[in-house]
This record gives C-alpha cells, sequence and structure tokens, in this order.
C-alpha cells in the first residue's frame, strides 16, 4: 500500500514519502475496470496517476505487476479527482457508504455498476456529490470500447466532458437519459458477447465443413473485423451493405434464407429485449 496521505490546511490532500493523492482512483478493479484501467494506460495515463482498491491481496500484486498502479484504502480513494466505481452492483450501496465520510464534496463518482440507478447513488452519498453513471463495454480493453454516459443532476459541463474524455479514451461514448441505458445496456453492454457467440457458432460450423479449428478461426476472425469495419467506415446502413453482399439466388442468399426460417432476426430481438428487461429488473431491485 501507498504511504499515508496527509492533509493540507485547505482540506486537500499532500503528498509524503514519495505517496499522491490519485487523478483517478478505481474502486473494484475486475475484468471490466481491468479493460479500463488497460485502456487507459495504452491511451497515455499515467500508472502513477492511477489507484486501485482492491480487497484481494494476489489480485492487487497481479495488478501492480502487470499494469504498475498501486493499491490504496478506500478512505485515500476518496481524495481522488475522479472516482471509479467497478464492483458488482449489490456492494454499491455497502461501500459507498464506508467510503462517504472520507469524501472530498468535488470528487467526481463515476459508477460502471449495472443496474444500479443514480437514485440509489444519490441516496448513498453525501448531498451535493457529483455522479455520472457509465454503462462500458470489454473492447475497452483494445480502445474499442463503446459507452454510454448518464450524468446526474449534480454534475457539471466539467464532469460530464471529463467522464466522455476518458470513454473516448477507450473507444466511442454518447451522452444519454437515464431512461434510455437499459435500451443501451441491451445493445453496446452485452453486445460483445452476442457477437462472440456468432463467432463461435460460424467457427464450429466451418469444422463440420471440413476445416480444422485454427483456419476456421482466422477465417471467422477477419471476416467479423472485416465487416465491423466496413459498418463503421461507411455512411451506408447495415441493410444495404447486406445487399451488396447478396446476390440473387446465389450462395449467401442461401444462407440468409436459412437464417430468416429459423428465426435469426426475431431471435436477435428478443434477445435485445430480454437483456434490457433484465436491466430494468436490476434497476428496480435497488
Amino acid at each position: 500500500m501507498s504511504g499515508d496521505l496527509v492533509v493540507r490546511p485547505d482540506g486537500h490532500p499532500a503528498e509524503r514519502d514519495g505517496a499522491h493523492t490519485p487523478r483517478l482512483a478505481i474502486v473494484g478493479c475486475g475484468a471490466m475496470g481491468e479493460a479500463l484501467l488497460t485502456g487507459w494506460l495504452a491511451a497515455g495515463w499515467r500508472a502513477r496517476d492511477i489507484a486501485v482498491v482492491e480487497q484481494s491481496a494476489d489480485r492487487l500484486a497481479g495488478l501492480r505487476s502487470v499494469h504498475g498502479v498501486r493499491g490504496v484504502e478506500l478512505p485515500a480513494a476518496g481524495a481522488a479527482e475522479t472516482l471509479v466505481l467497478g464492483i458488482k452492483p449489490h456492494q454499491v450501496v455497502p461501500v459507498l457508504e464506508k467510503l462517504a465520510p472520507h469524501l472530498d464534496p468535488h470528487t467526481l463518482v463515476v459508477s460502471i455498476a449495472a443496474g444500479v440507478p443514480l437514485r440509489t447513488l444519490a441516496a448513498a452519498l453525501p448531498e451535493g456529490q457529483p455522479i455520472v453513471r457509465v454503462m462500458p463495454n470489454t473492447p475497452a480493453l483494445v480502445q474499442e470500447g463503446m459507452a454510454g454516459v448518464v450524468p446526474g443532476p449534480r454534475a457539471t459541463a466539467e464532469h460530464l466532458e471529463r467522464v466522455v474524455s476518458l470513454m473516448e479514451a477507450v473507444g466511442q461514448a454518447v451522452v444519454i437519459d437515464e431512461s434510455q441505458i437499459d435500451a443501451l445496456t441491451a445493445l453496446s453492454g452485452s453486445g460483445p458477447a452476442y457477437v462472440f457467440l456468432m463467432a463461435e457458432a460460424m467457427v464450429e460450423a466451418g469444422v463440420h465443413q471440413g476445416l480444422t479449428r485454427d483456419v476456421a478461426t482466422r477465417l471467422v476472425n477477419q471476416t467479423l473485423l472485416g465487416a465491423a469495419t466496413m459498418l463503421v467506415g461507411s455512411a451506408e446502413p447495415a441493410a444495404t451493405l447486406r445487399e451488396r453482399v447478396t446476390s440473387p439466388g446465389g450462395t449467401t442468399a442461401a444462407a440468409l434464407r436459412e437464417f430468416e426460417e429459423r428465426g435469426f432476426r426475431a431471435a436477435v430481438l428478443g434477445a435485445v429485449e430480454e437483456c434490457a428487461s433484465r436491466s430494468r429488473e436490476m434497476a428496480r431491485d435497488q
């Protein structure tokens, strides 16, 4: 752990014994937290400006070894300029209640916990604490993430800009109203899993057609990357790009007909609705 923090006469922490108040603190650095951490470091953040609060000593040692960040206790994290909550949804309120007495009133609290609404966050924090809710996704690990950013009532334009900048350092970000976050969760938050499932099924299909698993994997991965690059780089909608690949009566048309007959589009619509519904349920339980 880092050295103790000294409080200056103006109430703000000062450096001592090489320790300094982190610009950014991540409370709970699981898979999503580490994906963001990795992306931020790759985008140019200095490890010395980021601190992690992590209960597991082994996990913290691993983060230190791989990323060079330091560990701090929860009270020290409360002095950070920006504090990111990377903990599980059911841990949010208990952690915030412990953190609240140590929070600098100017610290921006950013929650990436799925299903925890702004009202729940605000109720567990000191009155007036600035809060921003974010729904990121795991491609932030390779700086290709997509995040929805929801400002709380006390978040200023500067706070919002700060969070958008953090998310754009690891991909892209859109500012939305909280009423839209369940839909966003169902598309981009959980979306990478849908793509991975599609890739898994395509690889299996290639093996069934006689390809080795290695070759099938290379074919599928590059095909998905190429198609995604076309989608992002084109002004045309996905439907138009699909039509251009589909010759009447050809092989692609035969495959797409099979998708439709087996209810592919309906399955996607249903999956997104189920995901959004679950996100709403989680918010109601808070």
